[in-house]
Order: structure tokens, then C-alpha cells, then sequence
């Protein structure tokens, strides 16, 4: 197998650089960072020496480039399927598929009221749109946690593709202290607790 690379944005900020290599992190291939540092005069340039969309993250499997979070998920589960990044149950898997589709594609005014930040902390009390994001991630926690969520901390009970969708919005929450119902604390901190996501967040504060 040709060895995997990753391209990605600062881990301070970068949400969906987070998605992927979490879910990289997670399947326990070796692979090498490529970070490619934002909010910079040359950052566009830099990102599109990689990336076709002009966007992170990106992976590499030898010539092969896979961009946007939610593909790359897929290819990684597809490339070795022995690392279950999906559920087995065929029922589990397509509601797994469906709201991580949901979290790629909507919750437009969470991103924007809540933007992701590891080095912050402070208390925000969203309303309107954004709160009514938060109402549906939480209600998405808790129907997964209970519906499929036995055999294990996470939405399915194993990692999956999924709960690599989310872990920046547990990381929203982490920082902006977010009230949560005992079912969604409890998940938001079994995801804060992966040692790779652990990892993460100290290399987002070093950054600082």
C-alpha cells in the first residue's frame, strides 16, 4: 500500500481538517500531516498547490487525491474494509450515512454563531437558527445513542464515519459552553476524550 498523506488547515480552526483526520487517525493507518496554515496572504495559493477545490483537507493515497471530509470517510472505510468505519447492520449504516450527510451539509448558522476555535473558552447563549441547530444535533445524539448506541460510548457504539462528522461540534460546545442534555454531555465528552482527539487539541494550543 502506498503511504497515506493528509493536507489540512491550522487545527486551531480548521472544522473540517478535524472531520478527516480524525476519522484517519481513527482507522489506524499510517499516514503523514501536511498542514498548509490559514488566514494568511498566501494561503489560496498554497492550498490550491494541493487541493482542486482550493479547500482542506485533501488526501493522498499515492497518485489518488480525495477531497471534502465526507468522501474522504468513505474512501478510507471502502480502501481497507476490515477497519469498520461504518456499522455492520445495513439499518445503522444508512442512518450513520444520513446524518453524517446532514451535519456535511446543513447546520449553516452553527458554523457561524459558533465558530470553531480549541484555544477559546467562553459562555455563549445562542437563539433563532442557531439554536435551533443545536436542538437538532442534540436530538440526532440521542436518538443514535439509543437506537444504536449499545455497543459502545460513540453514536453507533463504535467509532464511525459519523462521530468523526460531529467531533467539531463537540469541540463547539467544549468552547463555548453549551448546555446539554445528560445523553449529548456524555457523548460530546467520550468523543473529547479519544486520545486523538486529545492529540489534536494540544497541537492546536502549541499553535498558539
Amino acid at each position: 500500500m502506498s503511504t497515506l498523506r493528509i493536507v489540512i488547515g491550522d487545527k486551531a480552526y480548521s472544522s473540517w481538517s478535524l472531520r478527516a483526520w480524525l476519522i484517519l487517525k481513527m482507522s489506524g493507518l499510517p499516514f503523514e500531516e501536511i498542514k498548509v496554515k490559514l488566514r494568511q496572504p498566501d494561503t489560496a495559493a498554497a492550498i490550491r498547490r494541493y487541493s482542486p477545490s482550493g479547500k482542506v483537507p485533501l488526501l493522498y493515497d499515492g497518485d489518488l487525491r480525495v477531497w471534502e471530509s465526507l468522501a474522504i470517510g468513505e474512501y478510507l472505510a471502502e480502501r481497507v474494509k476490515t477497519l469498520a468505519l461504518w456499522p455492520a447492520d445495513g439499518e445503522a449504516r444508512a442512518v450513520a450515512r444520513a446524518v453524517s450527510a446532514e451535519m456535511h451539509a446543513g447546520f449553516a448558522a452553527l458554523r457561524r454563531e459558533l465558530p470553531m476555535d480549541c484555544g477559546r473558552r467562553e459562555t455563549k447563549s445562542p437563539q433563532g437558527e442557531a439554536a435551533a441547530d443545536i436542538a437538532r444535533v442534540t436530538e440526532i445524539w440521542r436518538h443514535c445513542r439509543a437506537t444504536y448506541g449499545q455497543g459502545g460510548p460513540f453514536l453507533f457504539g463504535a467509532f464511525s464515519v459519523a462521530d468523526g462528522m460531529f467531533a467539531p461540534v463537540a469541540s463547539r460546545f467544549l468552547t463555548y459552553d453549551i448546555p446539554l442534555d445528560p445523553v449529548s454531555g456524555a457523548y460530546r465528552n467520550a468523543l473529547l476524550a479519544l486520545p486523538a482527539m486529545q492529540e489534536w487539541m494540544r497541537d492546536a494550543a502549541a499553535e498558539a
